[in-house]
């Protein structure tokens, strides 16, 4: 086996990921049993030693995104006392990252708390995809590596070979994340200027650029309701964009938001599998493209004490 200190668990989020991320690597996936009782309780079993070995717990905390995360950490608390060598959590959407500040008085900072929580379970290393804001990395004291997932967002663009493009940040937030994606093509930048006076509510206020004739592509983690998604939409097409596409890292999908999808003017919406597309979800409108293959090798190097770094750039250039 190449890797046969690596070990891979897969608890009930991301399961296809973990399957194809093990035959890539050549890693062993544990045989494992996550039993929830009628109360609620998560009992995690594995049915192999792993004592002395490098374990990565694969597991994304999306809805029910409460079970999962308590999932994660019983897995966590499991290896620990199995004496696994280290502990490292592969997680490819991080929930409760949006409540990172105390926007009113009385607010929690969950990201902190679920941050936290993680450490004192016992976990020695997070990977995660496209974190809500780059600062939480500073939550922890353990190392975090967020993995971006432009390269895989550029090559299904290109492949669609679209002329006169403009990337399209949804907030100002977001520029560094569309940047990325827009000097991969060599294409400028608009940036919608809103407000957001509730949770998944907002107001586009403007845009700052030039869409007129253009085939835009808004940049963004997280779609949830899609209400904001398509709101900038239709501001686009109203100030003249020729096509509008939407790249996006994870797809929450909640309250009925394939449908105003399906109902849209949107061309397409690509996101990634850091939460599995539910079969009632899927349609001709959204297309998934896998973390598994990019996931794999930062595995791999983790393993071996190889730069991410490098890892991620050799990725970019052999699919460039």
């Amino acid at each position: 086996m190449a890797n046969e200190h690596l070990k891979l668990i897969a608890l009930t989020a991301n399961t296809e990921m973990a399957n194809s991320m093990a035959k890539m690597i050549g890693a062993e996936l544990l045989p494992t049993t996550v039993t929830h009782f009628l109360d609620g309780e998560v009992l995690f079993e594995s049915q192999k030693s792993f004592r002395g070995d490098n374990v990565y717990i694969i597991q994304s905390t999306c809805p029910p995104v409460t079970e999962r995360l308590m999932e994660l950490l019983v897995c966590i608390d499991s290896c620990k006392r199995a004496s696994a060598k280290s502990i490292t959590c592969v997680v490819p959407y991080f929930g409760y990252a949006r409540q990172d500040r105390k926007a009113k008085p009385r607010q929690p900072i969950t990201a902190r708390l679920v941050a936290d929580m993680l450490e004192v379970a016992g976990a020695d290393r997070l990977v995660c995809t496209d974190l809500h804001a780059s600062q939480l990395v500073g939550f922890f004291s353990i190392p975090v590596d967020d993995i971006s997932p432009i390269p895989l967002f550029y090559k299904y663009f290109a492949s669609l070979k679209l002329d006169n493009l403009v990337c399209v940040s949804p907030d100002h937030g977001g520029v560094v994340r569309t940047r990325n994606l827009a000097e991969r093509f060599d294409a400028p930048l608009a940036i919608i200027d809103k407000r957001r006076p509730e949770p998944n509510k907002s107001e586009i206020l403007s845009i700052v650029g030039d869409v007129k004739g253009k085939n835009c592509i808004i940049v963004d983690d997280i779609v949830d309701t899609a209400g904001t998604l398509l709101m900038a939409v239709d501001k686009l097409y109203e100030l003249g964009a020729k096509k509008v596409y939407a790249a996006i890292s994870h797809g929450v999908l909640s309250k009925g938001a394939v449908d105003r999808i399906k109902a849209s003017k949107l061309e397409k919406l690509v996101i990634t599998d850091s939460i599995p597309l539910a079969e009632e979800k899927k349609c001709d409108k959204i297309e998934v493209v896998s973390l598994a293959p990019l996931f794999s090798r930062i595995l791999v190097a983790l393993e071996q004490g190889g730069s991410l770094h490098d890892v991620h750039t050799k990725y970019v250039k052999e699919n460039n």
